[in-house]
């Protein structure tokens, strides 16, 4: 007996998301416009279907789905290759867009892409058996990255995180280790410019690609520095 999973998914327009799908990759096997607006993509053994909703916000959506794979590195970095050839660049803000590959504190490699119908995508790899959120580490600056890390990711709280990582930046009495500071910078200037504060993002990405590193700490940081040249113009 074989079961399949097809998550349903809202948006407003339906040729949008389709073109967005398209762009990374999936199949169209189902469009009608009516009586209803419907469609259906497919890329290997991931199918997603949407329906057209009158009066639907993206922007207030709280749907999504997770998809699995064994090569996130590799799908990140097709879809963002895909998203540049249809958009003309990399969306990272607003709608749609696509934002940061990273190790998440619940054993899985992760990113989250937003199409235009408002759906919060992610796509993981399990890097743990353990699968439960862990305990915030010991020390400030470690705490505050995990923190962070989930308000932007697993809530979608920007504000929320940017208000952590600008306490613990703001502490005269306590100073982070150089691969500390850079997260905590980069995940910063990321926030800021998902906000459209893009004048702080710069302040903060010219502050984090200045940061002196020894080797080994950059290799202990190396999706920060990879998603730092990926917000730096």
């Amino acid at each position: 007996m074989t079961e399949k999973t097809i998550p349903l998914l809202p948006c407003h327009a339906i040729q949008p998301v389709v073109d967005f799908y398209t762009a990374l990759g999936f199949k169209t096997t189902f469009f009608q416009k009516s009586p209803y607006p419907y469609a259906a993509v497919e890329r290997g053994a991931v199918e997603l279907q949407f329906a057209g909703m009158k009066g639907y916000d993206p922007a207030q959506s709280y749907s999504g789905c997770y998809i699995v794979t064994d090569d996130v590195d590799g799908l990140y970095a097709t879809f963002r290759a895909g998203l540049k050839a249809a958009y003309g660049k990399i969306p990272s803000r607003g709608l749609p867009r696509i934002g940061p590959l990273k190790d998440m504190s619940y054993g899985m490699r992760q990113f989250l892409m937003t199409d235009p119908g408002g759906n919060s995508i992610r796509i993981g790899q399990k890097i743990s058996e353990d699968q439960h959120h862990r305990y915030p580490p010991e020390g400030t600056f470690a705490r505050a990255l995990h923190m962070a890390d989930l308000f932007v990711d697993s809530k979608q709280d920007l504000p929320g995180a940017a208000k952590i990582v600008d306490r613990v930046l703001g502490l005269d009495d306590e100073h982070p280790t150089p691969p500390e500071l850079l997260r905590l910078l980069v995940l910063r200037a990321d926030i800021a410019q998902r906000l459209g504060d893009d004048e702080s993002a710069a302040t903060l990405l010219t502050r984090a690609a200045e940061l002196p590193l020894t080797e080994d700490e950059r290799e202990s940081v190396d999706d920060a520095l990879a998603r730092l040249a990926e917000l730096r113009p």
